[in-house]
């Protein structure tokens, strides 16, 4: 598994990253055991780079990820976590299923960009992972937060990088607007888009990658199967958290057709298609089983033709300006 640093510091991930709010009892529950078989079988692969987030099940996706790792030397893998919503503790029945998680509703969340609630959402974040510094911490979501997000959440995640309890910092989120204002007006690291850069969503592609390409910052890509349609093609499928559109659909089956015909598959196209872009480091994929990581594994490591990029934009699948990558060698 390939390794790359991001921007002009010194963290390291792998190009394929575990996405852990799976882990998190995402939609359905994940048993403890079924939880951490996942992440060995991501270990195994050759993935090193993991992110999780205190939304992800309320806690229980960094506490689970936490206990994994903390059997690892930590200088052996890189570990992210996000920062906006505090967790409050919460007396309230029922589940979480509202905010698509199955754990109990012990906590509820709280949006908090101000510097104390980063530096506490940072600080809880460390006693449930267990660890004593965090590589990478995103502000996650501060779509609706920005004024308080650049006055204060992110000068705190620079004081908390220079006091050396972070190492890289950045933002995370389902648009590239806010983060191209990101990587133009602040000393971010990285930033991590979600869905918006793919084959089939490219809005991430006319300001924010350029943007970060000339300023040395990372883009880590998240989403590339945008909410399933690229994995799995139907209609009735999912598309950027909803039901996906006929036309998206059709798009989605023809570009399946012509992997299919190139010798390769849509989900090791999806995973590649990123790379073409100079400013991408690295992708990451939420992944709950054993079964689920060893196929995203096997599918990055797979070769994707130069002719299939060539037949995309030839079908006007893809646009003549957006950039493809090279052949993939197999892993």
């Amino acid at each position: 598994m390939r390794t790359r640093t991001l921007g002009r510091g010194h963290v390291p991930v792998t190009e394929l990253g575990f996405g852990a709010a799976g882990i998190g009892n995402l939609f359905t529950p994940v048993r403890d055991d079924e939880a951490y078989a996942a992440v060995d079988a991501a270990w195994d692969a050759g993935i090193r780079y993991f992110d999780t987030a205190p939304h992800y099940g309320i806690g229980l996706s960094e506490r689970r990820l936490g206990e994994y790792l903390r059997g690892r030397p930590s200088t052996s893998y890189t570990l992210s976590t996000k920062a906006g919503r505090i967790l409050e503790p919460y007396d309230g029945r029922g589940d979480d299923l509202a905010h698509g998680f199955a754990v109990p509703a012990s906590h509820r969340r709280v949006w908090d960009f101000s510097a104390a609630g980063v530096r506490r959402s940072i600080e809880d974040s460390l006693g449930r992972l267990g660890v004593d510094k965090i590589d990478i911490v995103y502000l996650h979501d501060p779509d609706d937060h920005a004024e308080q997000a650049f006055g204060e959440a992110y000068p705190e995640l620079e004081r908390l990088r220079g006091e050396g309890l972070v190492d890289a910092i950045g933002a995370g989120m389902n648009q590239a607007r806010m983060l191209t204002r990101f990587v133009r007006d602040t000393d971010v690291d990285v930033v991590l888009c979600a869905g918006r850069y793919s084959l089939l969503d490219q809005r991430a592609l006319p300001h924010l990658l350029p943007e970060a390409a000339a300023r040395d910052v990372s883009v880590v890509i998240g989403g590339v199967f945008n909410s399933g349609l690229l994995a799995d093609p139907k209609q009735g499928g999912t598309f950027d958290y909803a039901l996906a559109s006929a036309e998206v659909v059709s798009r989605a089956l023809k570009f399946k057709k012509l992997a299919e015909r190139h010798g390769t598959t849509l989900r090791a196209a999806a995973l590649a298609f990123p790379f073409g872009h100079p400013a991408v480091t690295g992708v990451l994929v939420g992944t709950r089983s054993v079964a689920e990581v060893i196929d995203t594994a096997e599918q990055f490591a797979a070769p994707v033709p130069a002719d299939f990029w060539a037949e995309a934009r030839e079908r006007n699948l893809l646009a003549a300006d957006v950039p493809t990558p090279e052949q993939k060698e197999s892993a």
